[in-house]
């Protein structure tokens, strides 16, 4: 995944790095969502997101928060893999999100993300927050 501030791009690619699907996701609920049920298509599946702890890092501690997995992409990695694969430094989402997806899948020493305390401990907030203003049906 290339993420940005207001979209994420990404892509999904076999061991052989055949692209099995793209796509193209707002940051928001809505495109959250739609991302994820995408990617949950594939049941054997790694986040590969790039700036775990810069720009990706908003996404990925989401995909944590739903039990998927994720590994970070430095983005000096996947930049490499750009430079190898199409023998020019065009930056381009869909191939930037290529680069990342290719980077994850021939680099088994990339760091798993885990999920940050401080998320969990806001996300834990926000709900009882919620649950205390959602009216009580019955």
């Amino acid at each position: 995944m290339d993420p940005h501030k207001r979209s994420a791009t990404t892509e999904v690619i076999d061991e052989r790095e055949q692209v099995l699907a793209k796509g193209r996701y707002g940051t928001d609920t809505g495109g959250y969502t739609r991302m994820l049920e995408a990617g949950r298509r594939f049941a054997d599946r790694t986040w590969a997101v790039e700036g775990c702890a810069g720009i990706g890092r908003h996404v990925a501690q989401r995909l944590l928060a739903d039990g998927e997995t994720v590994i970070d992409v430095p983005a000096k990695l996947s930049a490499r893999v750009r430079v190898f694969d199409t023998g020019q430094g065009r930056k381009t989402d869909p191939v930037d999100a290529h680069s990342v997806a290719v980077a994850g899948l021939r680099s088994p020493a990339l760091r798993q993300v885990q999920a940050d305390d401080t998320a969990v401990v806001l996300r834990l907030l926000v709900q009882e927050r919620g649950d205390r203003t959602t009216p009580a049906s019955g």
